[in-house]
């Protein structure tokens, strides 16, 4: 699946309107939490914390519209705590965003 950088843009202006302000804010906020909820994935002490906080960015990323960030967020739910190439791809993720 392609990262469409337009994405995420296109879902905050349909649900802001064209305050460009707003959704640069609200983006940000976007951003933070998505880090954030990576943090939480990395620390995970087991596979239900690593599962839970896989599906949260998940569930994050789908709310956004960050298409890739939500493939790969599925992906690590299915993957072992402390995968670290999971770890990498998300991290990648967040930085293209």
């Amino acid at each position: 699946m392609a990262y469409d950088p337009g994405a995420i843009d296109a879902t905050l202006a349909a649900a802001l309107g064209e305050d460009s302000a707003l959704i640069a804010e609200v983006r940000l906020a976007f951003v933070d939490s998505a880090a954030r909820t990576c943090a939480q994935l990395k620390s995970a002490p087991d596979a239900a914390a690593w599962r839970a906080a896989a599906l949260r960015l998940k569930g994050l990323a789908a709310s956004f519209g960050a298409v890739r960030l939500m493939e790969i967020a599925a992906r690590a739910a299915q993957h072992p705590a402390g995968d670290a190439q999971m770890v990498a791809r998300i991290e990648r993720a967040i930085a293209r965003l």
